[in-house]
């Protein structure tokens, strides 16, 4: 009996994670009153990459993350706590 093969994620593509953390950058952002042009202005990116950041249409580097949470003055451990009120 043959195995069925397993779908593969391709190592690039967005996942459910990269959603979460977009999400978890928004509501951040929007709490100081902050627009995606500055976001990307501080990081060095444009406001369209914040979209697809926010959007959860591109995978977040590790490293693009934790200048997120530089600039939004969060600690990186914040973007992978749940809310529990939810």
């Amino acid at each position: 009996m043959r195995k069925a093969k397993q779908k593969k994620i391709a190592p690039r593509s967005a996942t459910a994670m990269d959603k979460y953390f977009g999400e978890r950058i928004r509501e951040r952002r929007r709490q100081l009153i902050m627009s995606q042009h500055a976001l990307g202005k501080a990081l060095g990116i444009t406001f369209q990459q914040i979209q697809k950041d926010e959007s959860g249409q591109n995978r977040v580097s590790a490293a693009r993350l934790y200048e997120i949470c530089r600039v939004l003055n969060v600690p990186l451990s914040s973007m992978f706590e749940r809310d529990l009120e939810k």
